[in-house]
């Protein structure tokens, strides 16, 4: 990576890391994560039940947590099921256990004393939730914004030359997630969706190519951990936002919020862990997509003056 290059990714690194501590410290961040709270995370069967029934999904709750967002569920709506557990608890008399040597306690007559316990059996029951987009009502606060607008200078150029180092191929396809870009191993391609303006196709693009130059799993088929998933969308983000600041592609109202949103706390956990993978891999794709320097103009080479002939001497 060329020294001035360097120096920049470092330097844009630090805005990052910055920008998002003040995000953090701000009312609205505090604001929009007292309203996340009251969503509930489920289970990976119901976020299945969720996604077959409504695939393009993304806040999911309640009735009743809509009212305490001030929403109110669409008149007709008709409601997500999701499978959750009984809250009840049934008797249940067995046979008393000595606590120390893990035998039957015996009574005077020889048979097992017995004792009546609580259980909570195991049972579920058919509940409804319901989508943001099924609801109406006062806005839900949130960080940064949904979506960038706006045009970038040479985009076709930095558009074709990121496509030329990506790892994958890439495709603009339309698809049924909120997402706007994925990368998928095992489809062998990156897939940015049409019709964003060229700053949000750009930023995309290079998120989607930083997944697929640092995230491939050992094996395509694992699901990742939490922790996993966390690490590789700060990474991929910050990486989208140090590239694109480079090149005059401010990101900064959706790419702060966005690492915020996955870093852990104040305390910037994923983001700090990772800021040598960042700086490295940010200076290799900007390195990699710069246009080359002009080359300077040849200038036609003149004949040598001729110097004035000395008269001869008689």
């Amino acid at each position: 990576m060329p020294y001035e290059t360097d120096e920049r990714v470092t330097e844009l690194t630090e805005r990052l890391e910055n920008g998002v501590k003040e995000l953090y410290a701000s009312d609205n961040y505090a604001r929009y994560i007292t309203a996340m709270a009251k969503f509930h995370h489920y289970s990976f069967g119901n976020a299945l039940l969720i996604l077959f029934q409504c695939p393009s999904a993304s806040n999911v709750a309640g009735y009743n947590t809509w009212k305490q967002l001030g929403r109110q569920v669409k008149k007709g709506e008709k409601g997500i099921m999701i499978l959750a557990p009984c809250n009840f608890r049934a008797s249940l008399e067995r046979e008393k256990i000595d606590p120390l040597t893990g035998q039957t306690l015996l009574g005077p007559d020889g048979n097992p004393l017995t004792e009546k316990a609580k259980i909570a059996p195991n049972r579920f029951k058919i509940a409804h939730v319901f989508d943001l987009s099924q609801t109406e009502g006062r806005e839900l606060p949130q960080i940064g914004v949904s979506e960038l607008t706006g045009d970038v200078a040479d985009y076709t150029g930095i558009y074709d030359r990121l496509t030329a180092i990506s790892p994958l191929p890439v495709v603009q396809e339309d698809f049924q997630r909120s997402a706007k870009g994925y990368t998928s191993f095992t489809e062998n391609r990156v897939v940015v969706k049409p019709g964003m303006s060229q700053v949000q196709t750009i930023k995309t693009l290079v998120h989607e190519i930083a997944h697929a130059k640092l995230h491939r799993p050992d094996d395509i088929l694992a699901i990742p951990t939490p922790g996993e998933k966390r690490q590789k969308e700060v990474e991929a983000e910050s990486i989208a936002y140090v590239v694109c600041q480079h090149f005059g592609i401010d990101t900064s109202d959706y790419s702060l919020a966005y690492v915020a949103g996955w870093s852990r706390g104040k305390e910037l956990t994923e983001l700090k862990a990772s800021l040598n993978v960042i700086h490295a891999t940010a200076g290799e794709i900007i390195d990699a997509i710069s246009p080359p320097p002009p080359k300077p103009e040849r200038q036609l080479s003149q004949a040598p003056e001729k110097k004035p002939k000395r008269a001869k001497r008689k």
